[in-house]
């Protein structure tokens, strides 16, 4: 009844981004030359229709803005302003799979937003890399299990077949149970451990 009455309540970063976005809009194809500034242009193009895929209460700040640390000088693509959660939206945009050392250009980015351009009445920073691949893996490993601020999605450049969103599905469901399983695999023995280590 409260999702009816006031809709969908953003608190979390988590609850404002989505995987994948559906970059139809741009009229650009699938393919290996593309670069990451054509689309990031293109994206500025037609910016009105990307802010309505992102969702809602973003405002655009700006694009390429410069970062100076120690007098090395580094560029998100674009930087957006969350109204509702009251914090900064670094976007960062990859053309290939991506990478750990793609993880940790976004953390340096998120780290500069939160150290000098928040200010005390601004949530801490979010980051998203929109990437055309993703190892969702490596994501875990390098951002670890607490992360609440750096995200990656995959974009796609036309709406999925059925048959894709039957086999993204199946991949989704396979992860769940995995998890679940792993759940409840691991839960003796860590309650062993936790007592083996207390004895110690």
């Amino acid at each position: 009844m409260e999702l009816a009455s006031k809709g969908q309540v953003s608190l979390h970063p988590v609850d404002i981004l989505k995987d994948p976005y559906v970059l139809e809009f741009l009229d650009l194809p699938e393919s290996h030359k593309l670069s990451e500034t054509k689309i990031e242009t293109a994206l500025i193009g037609k910016l009105q229709d990307f802010l309505l895929e992102l969702g809602s209460v973003f405002a655009f700040i700006g694009r390429q803005k410069r970062l100076t640390l120690d007098g090395d000088h580094f560029y998100p693509d674009l930087i957006f302003y969350h109204t509702r959660l009251k914090c900064y939206v670094v976007i960062d945009l990859k053309t290939g799979k991506l990478t750990h050392g793609d993880l940790g250009q976004m953390q340096m980015y998120v780290n500069f937003y939160d150290r000098e351009i928040r200010t005390a009445d601004d949530n801490p920073t979010v980051g998203l890399l929109l990437c055309a691949e993703k190892n969702d893996s490596v994501v875990r490993y390098v951002l670890g299990d607490e992360n609440q601020q750096i995200f990656a999605s995959k974009y796609c450049f036309e709406l999925p077949t059925i048959e894709q969103l039957e086999q993204e599905l199946r991949h989704e469901r396979i992860l769940i149970e995995n998890i679940l399983v792993a759940d409840v695999d691991d839960t003796p023995k860590q309650a062993k451990r936790r007592r083996a280590d207390g004895k110690k």
